[in-house]
């Protein structure tokens, strides 16, 4: 598969100022070699929930970017955009560079293995720090090496990165720029350097300036929402720290991309692990939403203080505060589900995880039958899609796409 890439020269400049506004290009990640990497014994420590069957991941993923291409989108694989990045000599030494840890492999080894992949063109090169690289497939040693003894041949000497697939994360685009996400799990932090470069290095993105740095406070692109222009709302829990929200908070300000933030605490657990994972918007005016947390939802409300400061208000109730920024009278809420055991058996397989490709119109998850229904029910057109293999790693349609450029509202 590949993307529907375009030069600088003849394709519009990125720009997504709203959640639901007409999409037209999107970044994706179709699943490869570093799905093949998960193991029993590895898949909890690189956040997967299961071993996923690799060649149905990419069927499904495949259809998951036939379905937004029949809709008029531009899909934009993130390997192909990798590739290309890699043939600029600056983009092979900071991929490099980010990959090879010598707390991890000691002063000598890391210098042979930096050696080494110096010498792979740009397809190679792009598979190996997607993919990683195990012990066994290292070079060729000259002399002695402890590390090389301790380790086991399948242990990795370059981790892969099999959470690639969900690209909402390691970047979101605000207005005309782009934040680079400060990933916190460990298994994850990589993925910051893989789409710095590319935003750094593809001619796609030659004149993108950026929002906010991957060496910044801990933010993750699953918990921001653009509510409407101007507008965001951002999750605070197990993946974006507070300090994070406060630092993205004054970076847009600064830049003037928003008049307002919203700070939404959210629980620290793996079920809820982004704010994108309990509520996103499928309206110009309407969200779903998981019921459980609908009542207790709080945010605190962040402006700009006139003094190059921020002044903070709250907490209230999130829903509110959403339709006060907004210009609202009010946000219409449908539910996750249809009953307690419902909702909460469909928050955990991604029902709330929707991504809009225009107003009232949504990519889910098939296996939500319930929310699906009441989205319907509410006026919202659902485009179904499989995620049998896909939502292993506990993310849907949102988690898997990285908007790039939308039509205005």
């Amino acid at each position: 598969m590949t993307s529907d890439i375009s030069s600088a020269t003849d394709s519009p400049a990125p720009r997504v100022d709203s959640e639901v506004g007409p999409l037209r290009t999107v970044l994706l990640h179709r699943p490869g070699l570093e799905l093949k990497r998960l193991t029993p014994r590895n898949n909890d420590q690189l956040l997967f929930d299961g071993i996923p069957w690799v060649g149905r991941a990419q069927e499904e993923h495949d259809a998951f970017a036939e379905t937004l291409r029949s809709r008029g989108v531009e899909v934009l694989l993130l390997a192909d955009l990798l590739r290309t990045s890699l043939d600029d000599q600056r983009a092979r030494a900071a991929g490099i560079y980010a990959a090879v840890d010598e707390r991890q492999l000691g002063i000598d080894l890391a210098d042979a293995l930096r050696s080494h992949l110096t010498t792979l063109g740009p397809d190679d090169l792009a598979t190996v720090l997607m993919a990683g690289m195990t012990f066994e497939e290292l070079p060729a040693a000259e002399g002695a090496s402890l590390v090389r003894h301790m380790h086991q041949p399948h242990d990795f000497a370059i981790a892969p990165l099999p959470n690639l697939l969900f690209t909402r994360d390691s970047s979101a685009w605000v207005a005309d720029r782009v934040a680079v996400s400060s990933l916190v799990m460990p298994a994850r932090r990589r993925e910051s350097s893989i789409t710095d470069l590319i935003y750094a290095y593809h001619p796609r993105f030659a004149k993108t300036s950026r929002a906010y740095g991957a060496h910044s406070a801990p933010l993750e692109g699953g918990d921001v929402l653009l509510l409407s222009q101007g507008v965001l709302a951002i999750g605070v829990g197990e993946r974006t720290t507070p300090a994070g929200a406060e630092s993205f908070a004054r970076s847009v300000f600064l830049d003037g991309l928003a008049h307002t933030v919203l700070a939404v605490p959210i629980a620290q657990e793996r079920a809820t692990m982004h704010l994108d994972t309990v509520c996103t918007m499928v309206d110009r005016d309407a969200v779903v939403m998981y019921p459980a947390i609908r009542d207790s939802l709080s945010a605190f409300t962040l402006r700009p203080d006139g003094a190059g400061g921020v002044s903070v208000d709250g907490p209230s109730p999130f829903l509110e505060a959403a339709a006060a920024a907004m210009g609202i009278e009010r946000l219409r809420v449908i539910d996750t589900g249809l009953d307690a055991v419902t909702a909460e058996r469909e928050q955990w397989d991604d029902g709330n995880n929707t991504l809009a490709v225009a107003p009232g119109v949504v990519v889910a998850y098939e296996r939500n039958v319930e929310t699906n229904v009441r989205l319907e029910e509410a006026g919202i057109e659902v485009l179904r899609i499989s995620g049998s293999e896909l939502g292993s790693g506990r993310g849907g349609p949102r988690c898997m796409s990285c908007p790039v450029l939308r039509d205005a509202l």
